[in-house]
């Protein structure tokens, strides 16, 4: 049991909602295709009629053939019979036909809304969730809404059937009919019953696929990695318990489901039985016609189905109900970066002020604590210090991806949670050390922060880096195909791209995480050009791996632990002998072109 539900927790966000809530937020997507759902539901009407009907012309003609008037009424009863059969067909396709659309129709916005509120969460929010479960909410669940939505059209047409044959029941013997009735309650009780056992399987269900989603989507972002250092069997191995416990979690599941089936059809057919037998009494004692009893048999068949019917939908409404909850949890996910106010950026100057910043991807483990610093606007400054120092998070916090806790930011002298988000994002352009490519052309990367952008605009931005001459060794130039994550390209191709495209963007505030991957000499100039071109008159926030880099910006900030142990110009610190010659002989001496194995430390003071 421990391992059928080991890992099937609900995410962070999850949250519970009652059914009356659901079925508010779900009747809110079906609102604005009120005039279809008025016509699908005028032909549920007219179907359950014609169904209902069926079984009383036959009853007429039982007993027409026991009266000896079966010569007379027989065609007629025959045509009658006909075109209420095809009368039946027609308005169950105009109904499946609008169904399909509406249901479709709100599908499509359902998923919409879940995908925008996808793009609308922090980085945190990634962080902390795997991709793969992400996916499964926006797809494999949104799927399983329109289960309800077609549940709901099938659930609305069995209870007017039920409706309709109740008082066709009533109207032939209501000695009989209320027999029936009195096992309604023992079929709706023990559909309640199963109701919050249902529920709970079906969200574990929903879990453990979300875990075989992630596993994949995880597994094929790092098949290379896992094929370098053939890794495929443990990879298949990490896999194979996933994939047994979404098998046993959806196996317990279908246990749950094919259990109500047997038990209600036990209680109807019993209920048949008594039913045949009072009946066949009636008949046999001249309180019933044989026609009426056969309407009666008839009639019991077509409401049996419909009651077991709606007791069965309600174990399959609640997956439905249970994927509607997780995607709405998705929607109404409360964002962590929070405006105050949603100010117009304008056209920044790019002054950049910590103001006693306290922040901590745990908040009870903070990575920065009352932190000051000041960028000046067109200033270059690089951060520098060892791993885990906070040389990342203060990219991070400029660019609005993460809430810090305490303190000010301010940029240009405002506070950066009354600007408006989207005017402000425009003018900042950041660099990871890895570049992600969309797939497309190298133009289309290119061109990626401005859509609009001209082909003219394309080439003069990839010509401004590193003089243009890495577009000529692309076997198509700029209609170059970049595949899957940009990997038809060298890491030194996509820095140059990743450059380019923040070249066409134009922005105010650069942050620039270097990338350490080893390129040749040619292609690290080409780089080191770009830089110079994407950094000249902006202010730039540089996460520095190279020498080269760290020897040309205005002022160098040392960061040890959250803290600034140390600024100012590469030589300056050099001569310091302080914190800053350690982080040199760790991370940059050896890009130094006179370096030998051995040689190039700098002293530190002792002090």
């Amino acid at each position: 049991m421990g391992f059928i539900m080991d890992g099937l927790e609900a995410e962070d966000y999850d949250r519970t909602y009652d059914d009356r809530e659901l079925l508010r937020r779900i009747v809110s997507y079906f609102r604005p295709k009120l005039g279809a759902m008025c016509l699908v539901a005028a032909m549920i009407v007219l179907l359950s009629a014609s169904q209902a009907a069926i079984p009383t012309l036959v009853s007429f003609a039982v007993d027409a053939i026991a009266d000896g008037t079966i010569g007379t009424l027989g065609l007629p009863l025959v045509l009658a019979v006909f075109v209420t059969g095809v009368l039946s067909w027609a308005f169950n396709y105009v109904r499946q036909k609008f169904s399909a659309e509406v249901t479709g129709d709100v599908v499509l916005r359902l998923r919409e809304d879940a995908f925008d509120a996808v793009l609308a969460r922090d980085l945190s929010f990634y962080d902390e969730t795997p991709s793969g479960r992400i996916v499964s909410r926006v797809t494999s669940d949104t799927d399983d809404f329109a289960t309800v939505s077609t549940l709901t059209m099938d659930l609305v047409s069995q209870v007017l059937m039920v409706g309709f044959v109740t008082v066709m029941l009533f109207l032939r013997s209501v000695e009989l009919a209320v027999l029936t009735m009195l096992v309604v309650p023992v079929v709706v009780g023990l559909a309640l019953l199963f109701r919050r056992l249902a529920r709970a399987s079906t969200r574990r269900a929903q879990r453990s696929l979300s875990r075989v989603n992630a596993n994949l989507q995880e597994t094929m972002g790092g098949i290379t990695v896992s094929k370098n250092f053939r890794q495929e069997q443990q990879v298949y191995d990490e896999f194979r318990p996933i994939n047994r416990q979404s098998y046993d979690v959806t196996l317990r599941q279908g246990f749950v489901f094919s259990g109500i089936f047997p038990v209600l059809f036990l209680v109807a057919g019993l209920a048949t039985v008594a039913l045949v037998q009072l009946g066949g009494s009636a008949v046999l004692g001249g309180r019933l016609t044989a026609g009426d009893w056969y309407l009666f048999l008839q009639g019991v068949a077509l409401f049996w189905m419909p009651l077991t019917s709606i007791a069965a939908f309600w174990s399959q409404f609640q997956q439905g109900l249970s994927a509607s909850e997780r995607v709405f949890a998705l929607i109404d996910a409360p964002p962590r970066v929070m405006q105050t106010d949603a100010q117009p950026a304008g056209r920044l100057a790019g002054r950049v002020e910590f103001r006693g910043v306290t922040f901590g991807y745990d908040a009870d483990h903070p990575v920065l604590r009352d932190f000051d610093l000041v960028i000046r606007a067109g200033e270059s400054v690089a951060l520098v210090g060892h791993t885990g120092a906070g040389k990342s998070t203060l990219g991070k916090l400029i660019t609005r991806f993460y809430e810090f806790q305490d303190g000010d930011l301010l940029i240009d002298g405002r506070d950066i949670r009354t600007l408006d988000l989207t005017s402000y994002r425009r003018q900042i352009g950041a660099v990871p050390q890895a570049p992600f490519l969309f797939s497309g052309t190298v133009a289309d990367n290119i061109r990626y922060p401005r859509p609009d952008a001209s082909d003219d605009d394309v080439r003069a931005a990839a010509a401004a880096v590193g003089g243009g001459d890495w577009v000529d060794a692309l076997p198509a130039g700029l209609q170059t195909d970049v595949g899957e994550y940009g990997r038809a390209l060298s890491m030194g191709q996509r820095q140059l791209v990743a450059l380019a495209r923040l070249l066409i963007q134009d922005p105010t505030i650069v942050v620039l995480d270097e990338a350490t991957a080893s390129v040749d000499p040619l292609t690290e100039a080409q780089i080191q050009e770009g830089l110079d071109v994407v950094l000249a008159g902006r202010t730039s926030i540089v996460i520095a791996h190279r020498l080269s880099t760290i020897e040309h910006v205005d002022r160098i900030i040392v960061l040890d632990h959250g803290r600034i142990v140390e600024e100012g110009d590469h030589k300056t610190l050099l001569a310091a002998g302080g914190r800053y010659c350690e982080v040199y002989n760790t991370y940059f001496r050896h890009q130094s072109p006179n370096y030998r194995a051995g040689t190039g430390f700098v002293q530190v003071s002792s002090e």
